[in-house]
């Protein structure tokens, strides 16, 4: 199966990021992947990579550029853009990436997944919340923290998680600082409360950004025991 791998232009493709897909002519599964805040990092290239050898048409968007903020990555500037971002923003310009997905010839609009690393888990929450198409959520450690009502977080991920309408698998380690046991436990009592099929994953280590090289919190055995999983429950959820 041949990869076709580029980046995304406002130009050419209506929305800026990153693209992978397996060289296809009929429609198949896609996957539309929620970076974390440093950004569309050659990390994420290499989640996306390895989604698409899997079989799926899998697109970044570049939420940050998206937002007014053009660069080739946010690694310095993304904690900075995320603070005054509403998650309404968010969630309007991921959409745009999933529009694009949706309209793809070599995309089955009943077969698109959403997936989030970090930040970007905490906003597609909202995001599948508000989207009754995505057929199936992967939330790698949702940074999700105990924070006062706002106006630019209106309402917390534990009151939209109830609303998610699909099925999930949510991952998290026992040593995340960012967003502690007692927070994902929160979560975990709010993905059971939307009543639909809920796969959950917690290690007995790992911080926050475990399968990620570049963070503290990385943790390679938790990163190698987690990509089964995601594989196993997409591949139930996407090829039933």
């Amino acid at each position: 199966m041949k990869i076709v791998e580029r980046p995304l232009t406002v130009e050419q493709d209506s929305v800026p990021g990153y693209l992978a897909h397996p060289e296809r002519e009929d429609r198949g599964p896609a996957l539309l992947l929620v970076h974390q805040n440093t950004g569309v990092t050659d990390y994420i290239k290499i989640e996306a990579l390895k989604f698409a050898k899997l079989g799926y048409a899998t697109i970044v968007p570049n939420l940050y550029e998206l937002l007014g903020f053009p660069a080739p990555t946010h690694i310095h500037t993304g904690r900075e853009i995320q603070a005054k971002t509403s998650d309404a923003e968010f969630v309007r310009v991921i959409g745009e990436g999933w529009r694009y997905l949706n309209c793809r010839t070599d995309v089955d609009p009943a077969r698109i997944a959403v997936a989030g690393y970090c930040m970007g888990g905490r906003i597609a929450i909202h995001f599948v919340a508000a989207t009754p198409g995505v057929r199936a959520f992967v939330g790698y450690y949702p940074t999700v923290r105990d924070e006062p009502v706002t106006e630019l977080r209106p309402r917390r991920p534990w009151e939209a998680a109830r609303d998610i309408g699909c099925p999930s698998i949510i991952l998290y380690g026992a040593h995340d600082r960012v967003t502690p046991v007692p927070i994902q436990e929160r979560m975990w009592d709010a993905f059971v409360a939307s009543g639909q099929t809920l796969e959950w994953h917690f290690f007995p280590f790992g911080g926050h950004g475990f399968v990620d090289p570049g963070t503290a919190g990385y943790y390679p055995h938790a990163a190698e025991l987690s990509w089964p999983l995601v594989v196993d429950f997409l591949e139930r959820e996407l090829n039933p």
